[in-house]
């Protein structure tokens, strides 16, 4: 029987008895550790920032991999790269094992392929500039310690993310990040506290880069799409910020340019 730290018996008991507000307090209790926990492993994913940035500066790729939970937070991190820092969505991919139909569905045995993930990695001729990130709450996942082992052999950068100690994808990645935010509210449910943690890691890997590779001005997103209507009141007060223009200039400025960041420069090099 496998024993790990994400199976482990819940601090809690006889959940069904207790009040809504005992569980949402419970809950809540539980969740305020993984902040914590997190802050832990800083220096972890400091070293792969530090290691994945010169790789995307010269064209490489970041791919994260997993199953299940951990596997829909990488497609959700990567997926919203594009809007928020207007990247190519070619550049941060999320791979979940079972395909895209494993989002909304459960895929048997789909985790359990060990030479998966690198077949599907090979849709997208991934090569030795790109960094894959695996992603598994367990530290277990086939899919995932496959596709790490082989990625490495091949020259990729490799990291792994799990949620226990001397996990079985650290063995297979040259950065090792193990944020143990111990036992789940509901016993073995990883997509809480787990999910949490993996999530807050994810963020930050991204996010960073992204500020790093330029498309963050100050504090403000640059480069975000103009998909809706809040998003260009942003974008037209941010030109108004930067350039003083009134308004209505400033938001047909953005319209007719496309971005903050190309509204700014236009009006800059119209002054010269």
């Amino acid at each position: 029987m496998i024993n790990s730290i994400t199976e482990q018996e819940s601090f809690y008991s006889d959940l069904e008895k207790k009040s809504f507000r005992e569980l949402l307090t419970g809950i809540n209790n539980e969740d305020k550790k993984v902040p914590l926990v997190v802050e832990k492993v800083i220096p972890s994913i400091e070293e792969l920032v530090t290691k994945a940035f010169p790789r995307m500066k010269d064209g490489g790729r970041l791919f994260y991999i997993g199953a299940g939970t951990s596997g829909r937070l990488g497609v959700l991190d990567a997926s919203e790269i594009p809007p928020t820092f207007g990247m190519d969505p070619g550049k941060v991919i999320g791979l979940i094992a079972g395909g895209d139909y494993a989002l909304r569905n459960a895929v048997e045995d789909a985790e359990d392929d060990f030479e998966q993930a690198w077949k599907d990695l090979q849709e997208y001729d991934i090569c030795e500039k790109d960094t894959l990130v695996g992603i598994a709450a367990s530290g277990r996942t086939p899919y995932v310690i496959g596709g790490l082992r082989k990625a490495r052999k091949e020259g990729l950068l490799t990291a792994s993310i799990a949620m226990t100690t001397n996990s079985e994808i650290g063995k297979e990645a040259e950065v090792v990040i193990e944020a143990v935010v111990g036992p789940e509210f509901v016993t073995g449910s990883t997509r809480m506290k787990a999910g949490t943690a993996q999530k807050l890691i994810l963020n930050m890997i991204s996010t960073t880069l992204m500020i790093k590779l330029g498309h963050v001005k100050g504090n403000r997103m640059i480069d975000m799409q103009l998909t809706n209507q809040k998003l260009v009141e942003r974008g037209t007060k941010m030109i108004i910020d930067e350039t003083g223009l009134p308004y209505k200039n400033a938001k047909e400025m953005l319209l007719k340019h496309g971005s903050v960041r190309n509204a700014v420069n236009a009006f800059f090099t119209d002054k010269k």
